[in-house]
């Protein structure tokens, strides 16, 4: 893995497939989101949440289907609405542009274990390791991020044990699923890093 300072980068290239809208405010900014779709190496697409400054949104002039580059780095969000994922995973945006550029996806982070890892097998017998990564912010905040590698890099995560430091790097993905509740099906998508690399620190 190439030596790298930011505990938390994030670059995106795809297609904007959406119009931005209001998200929220914070410390007396204004914050929008629009949904990014980039292809993977397979041909299947992740649709990734972007959140942006009012400043940044205006400065771009964003067109539909707009083909954007995305530097930043990933947030999570505790949604207490009740309703959809309960963690909500997007890509804060620093930077945005224009581009020409192939779909890419690259995501590079450094954290704390703060789960017990979760080794498993998919129904085609795959293995797969589930963690959480904590990464720290700036002003005493973290970042509460859901992480999964495969295979040999999947057994060599399942024997790291809470407080273990880690570095990774590889792509977030976006996963459809369907919660069963009392009123019935519920389609949802969920948002994790899935680790190319992974390398536990000192």
């Amino acid at each position: 893995m190439d030596a790298f300072t930011e505990t938390n980068f994030a670059r995106l290239c795809g297609t904007l497939s959406g119009r931005p809208v209001y998200s929220h405010s914070s410390r007396g900014r204004d914050f929008y989101t629009f949904p990014l779709t980039v292809l993977r190496l397979s041909g299947n697409a992740d649709r990734l949440n972007v959140v942006l400054g009012r400043e940044l949104l205006e400065a771009a002039e964003l067109e539909d289907a707009a083909r954007l580059c995305v530097t930043g780095q990933l947030r999570s969000f505790n949604n207490r609405k009740g309703e959809g994922a309960k963690l909500v995973i997007s890509v804060y945006a620093r930077e945005l542009c224009f581009c020409k550029e192939e779909d890419s996806n690259l995501v590079r982070l450094a954290g704390t274990l703060c789960r017990p890892p979760t080794l498993r097998s998919t129904p085609l017998g795959r293995e797969i390791c589930d963690m959480m990564l904590a990464v720290n912010r700036h002003y005493g905040r973290s970042d509460y991020l859901p992480c999964i590698c495969w295979g040999a890099a999947a057994r060599q995560a399942a024997l790291l044990t809470v407080g273990t430091r880690l570095r990774l790097e590889g792509r977030i993905q976006s996963r459809d699923y369907v919660k069963l509740t009392e009123e019935g099906p519920l389609h949802r998508t969920a948002f994790e890093v899935s680790a190319a690399e992974l390398e536990p620190l000192p």
